[in-house]
């Protein structure tokens, strides 16, 4: 997945949504791969939101929104263990 993310490394925030359809898990993947899937998602749009300024505001608002899910997913996988 990291390959992925760093092939033409998007520049703007519709590249990133762009890129993170392509590497999103199958509805049925599992949690671990999800919650790698957040966080690399999260991390991305706080690049974009770097490089971006056009689009700084919603760039974080999509980082928050998947770092949300990254903690929520952490917090279900550290329950089942």
């Amino acid at each position: 997945m990291e390959k992925t993310l760093m092939a033409g490394r998007p520049r703007t925030l519709m590249q990133a949504h762009e890129v993170l359809v392509h590497i999103r898990p199958a509805r049925d993947a599992s949690l671990p791969a999800w919650l790698e899937y957040y966080r690399r998602s999260a991390a991305l749009y706080v690049q974009i939101a770097e490089v971006d300024p056009g689009h700084d505001g919603e760039a974080m608002y999509w980082a928050q929104r998947e770092g949300r899910r990254a903690e929520e997913l952490a917090a279900r996988l550290s329950l089942r263990r």
